[in-house]
């Protein structure tokens, strides 16, 4: 499958995994579209001047049904990463997070619907598994949200399959587990470890037990194209991941072996979940996606690690010694 020359358009294009997949599209020779949400300071879109000057860009918000028809006219393939993805917002705002999420999602698949690309992407998330039952976990896993932001990523996978099932739309679901790398926000737990192991001093963390399956943000993105075009991909949700459980733990003591020193950690509790709301494991099983996207997890955690910490190296500093990401 080529790129070259495919009208594509990214929603959520300024977010961390939308950014990388634009950048990969572009290098691969697609005509790419964008889809921004409009803010007062675009330098809060975090999206590369240079991809800004390649992309025709919409400006708006991914509920708008007449900006969404202008953005999907002649589309041949549509990755849709739009969302608010704070799990700890989601606790404070459930209703937009859900307007947003949900209703995002309801909004590009009717746009969809009345002007049919070749394909429509939804991007998933592990969390609507909530803690495994068994490791590692089938796509037929149970669904349980155990946040109000995994409810509304339930809300948005049902219906992109409703859409293929109802009105034969082409939908495809992706659902990769933990993604990291280079310009992950500092609120995410990975950036988060290495951010505060370069600044000194004690690491304030939440639950260090909880287990993920963590993925380099490049074999990331190398399973959204795939579900792009795979034609066993159309009508279900595929499950991507690398089959190794890692704990939170554990990544700090990677962490404080590229550092050069043992990372202690204090508890905060401003980041601790609810109880009964945090997922304490999660580990994909990755046959799925080799089988439906022909894809697996290249880069191992302690080289995806290592880029990571790379990349943060180079950033600004705040005048607290941390760093602005």
């Amino acid at each position: 499958m080529t790129w070259q020359d495919r009208t594509v358009l990214v929603t959520g294009a300024g977010g961390f995994i939308g950014r990388h997949l634009c950048r990969r599209l572009l290098a691969e020779g697609a005509r790419l579209r964008i889809l921004l949400r409009y803010v007062s300071q675009p330098a809060v879109q975090r999206l590369p001047e240079d991809i800004l000057r390649q992309a025709v860009v919409h400006r708006g918000d991914v509920g708008d049904t007449a900006l969404l028809r202008t953005a999907l006219r002649d589309t041949e393939v549509v990755f849709h990463l739009a969302a608010l993805v704070g799990i700890p917002y989601s606790y404070e705002c459930p209703a937009e997070v859900f307007r947003v999420n949900a209703g995002g999602t309801l909004a590009l698949l009717e746009a969809a619907r009345q002007l049919q690309p070749e394909r429509v992407v939804l991007t998933s998330t592990s969390e609507v598994y909530g803690s495994a039952r068994q490791v590692p976990m089938p796509e037929d896993h149970p669904l349980s949200a155990q946040s109000p932001y995994a409810a509304s990523k339930i809300a948005a996978d049902q219906l992109g399959l409703a859409y293929h099932r109802a009105f034969g739309l082409p939908v495809a679901v992706l659902r990769p587990f933990n993604t990291y790398g280079p310009g992950q926000s500092g609120r995410a737990v990975i950036p988060s470890i290495l951010g505060q192991a370069l600044a000194g001093g004690e690491l304030r963390l939440g639950d260090t037990e909880t287990t993920r399956d963590f993925n380099y943000v490049d074999d990331t993105v190398e399973a959204f194209l795939a579900t792009g075009h795979a034609p066993l991909a159309l009508g279900r949700v595929t499950t991507y991941g690398s089959g190794r459980e890692t704990s939170i733990g554990e990544v700090i003591r990677l962490a404080g072996h590229l550092v050069g020193r043992e990372l202690a950690v204090v508890q905060d509790p401003a980041r601790l979940r609810p109880t009964e709301s945090e997922v304490q494991r999660l580990c994909c099983d990755p046959e799925p996606a080799q089988r439906v996207l022909d894809v697996s997890a290249r880069v191992p955690l302690e080289e995806g690690l290592s880029r990571t910490l790379d990349w943060l190296r180079e950033q600004p500093q705040r005048p607290d010694g941390s760093y602005d990401i």
